[in-house]
C-alpha cells in the first residue's frame, strides 16, 4: 500500500514539472512556456500567437512557444516570480505591476507624461525604452518589447466628469504604488485587486469603478456593472513582454536572435491589432448603453502635479523625466 502510494506521488511530481517547466525539450524542439493573464480574444494574446509562428518559422520548428492565457498559470506578480526561479519561461505584464521589479518603471504611471502616441513609441522604441527593458537583470527578469496598452481612463458606477466627482470613491488600482498615489492626489480611495477578481468586486460593491483602456474594459465585461467611462487618459502604461533569466542563458545565441526578433515583430503586429482593438470595443460599450464622458484633462493634471515634484527629488528620476518630456 506504501508503494502504491508512493509511486501516486511521483506521479504527480512528474505531471506538475512538466507542466511548470519553464523550458523543455520535445525531441527536437525546445519549448518555452508562456503564461499570462489575459483572454484569447486580447489584442497582446493575438501577438503572442504572432510572435510563437514567427519563432516557429524563425527557428525552423527547433523552437516552440506554448501560451497558456486567462491565468491558468496564475496572476501578473506570481508569473514573475515563476519566471524568477525558471519554473515558468515567459509572461505578459503591466509595467505597473513590473515597477515591483525594476523601480524605474515607477515613470510610466506617472500621469499626463506623454504628449501623444506617437511621442510614446518614441521613447519605448529607442533607448530609453531599451535600457528599461534590461532594468530588471538584476531580479532575474528581461524584457524582451512592449507592447501597446493605449490610454487608461476611469469607469464608474455612477457619472464622473471632474476630480471633485471622485473624491470618496473606492477604485480598483493594480498593485503599483505609483497607481496607488495617483488615485489619492485625486480624491479617490485606491483599491489593489488581481483583475481575475474584479468584475466580482465591482457586481458586489467592494469597489465603486476601476481605471484601464478601452479593451480591456470591453473584453472583461465590465460595462455590464460600470455605465459611465470617463475619456481623462490619464496614463499610458505599455505591457512588457518578459523572460526569466534562468530560462533566457539555456538559450543558444541563435534562439535568443530569433526570440528577440519575433517579440519586436509582434510588438508590430500588436499596434494595428490594438487600433482595431480600441474602436471596436468603443462601438461596442456604446451599444451597451455606457455613457461616454470626456474630461477636462487640464484638472486633473493640475491635481497630479505633487507627485512630479515628489519624483523629481530622486536625480535619476529627474533626469528620467526630463528626457522624456523632452524628446521630439
Amino acid at each position: 500500500m506504501k508503494k502504491i502510494k508512493h509511486i501516486k506521488i511521483l506521479a504527480f511530481a512528474a505531471i506538475f514539472t512538466m507542466l511548470f517547466a519553464g523550458c523543455e525539450k520535445e525531441s527536437e524542439t525546445k519549448v518555452i512556456k508562456l503564461g499570462h493573464s489575459l483572454d484569447i480574444s486580447h489584442p497582446v494574446h493575438q501577438a503572442m500567437i504572432f510572435m510563437g509562428e514567427r519563432v516557429m518559422e524563425k527557428s525552423n520548428g527547433s523552437l516552440k512557444i506554448d501560451i497558456y492565457p486567462n491565468q491558468q498559470l496564475g496572476s501578473e506578480r506570481e508569473c514573475l516570480e515563476l519566471l524568477q526561479i525558471g519554473s515558468l519561461g515567459m509572461t505578459k505584464v503591466s509595467t505597473g505591476v513590473m515597477e515591483n521589479f525594476a523601480p524605474g518603471l515607477r515613470v510610466f504611471g506617472l500621469p499626463f507624461l506623454f504628449r501623444d502616441r506617437d511621442h510614446r513609441f518614441e521613447i519605448l522604441e529607442g533607448n530609453i525604452g531599451e535600457d528599461f527593458l534590461d532594468s530588471s537583470l538584476d531580479k532575474r527578469l528581461k524584457g524582451l518589447t512592449f507592447y501597446d496598452a493605449g490610454s487608461r481612463s476611469f469607469y464608474t458606477k455612477k457619472p464622473v466628469e471632474t476630480p471633485e466627482d471622485l473624491k470618496g470613491l473606492k477604485l480598483r488600482v493594480m498593485e503599483s504604488q505609483t497607481a496607488i498615489n495617483m488615485v489619492k492626489n485625486l480624491g479617490g480611495s485606491p483599491t489593489p485587486i488581481a483583475w481575475g477578481e474584479l468584475y466580482t468586486a465591482l457586481q458586489q460593491g467592494i469597489v465603486d469603478g476601476a481605471e484601464n483602456n478601452l479593451p480591456s474594459f470591453h473584453l472583461s465585461r465590465h460595462y455590464e456593472v460600470c455605465k459611465y467611462f470617463l475619456v481623462d487618459e490619464h496614463t499610458a502604461l505599455p505591457d512588457m513582454l518578459v523572460i526569466g533569466t534562468p530560462v533566457w542563458n539555456k538559450l543558444s545565441d541563435d534562439e535568443k536572435k530569433w526570440l528577440k526578433e519575433a517579440a519586436m515583430e509582434s510588438s508590430e503586429h500588436q499596434k494595428k491589432l490594438w487600433r482595431d482593438a480600441e474602436l471596436e470595443a468603443l462601438a461596442k460599450i456604446k451599444e451597451a448603453g455606457v455613457q461616454v464622458l470626456q474630461a477636462n484633462k487640464d484638472e486633473f493634471r493640475d491635481m497630479v502635479q505633487p507627485m512630479y515634484d515628489e519624483f523629481k527629488e530622486d536625480a535619476d528620476m529627474k533626469k528620467i523625466i526630463e528626457e522624456i518630456q523632452e524628446a521630439k
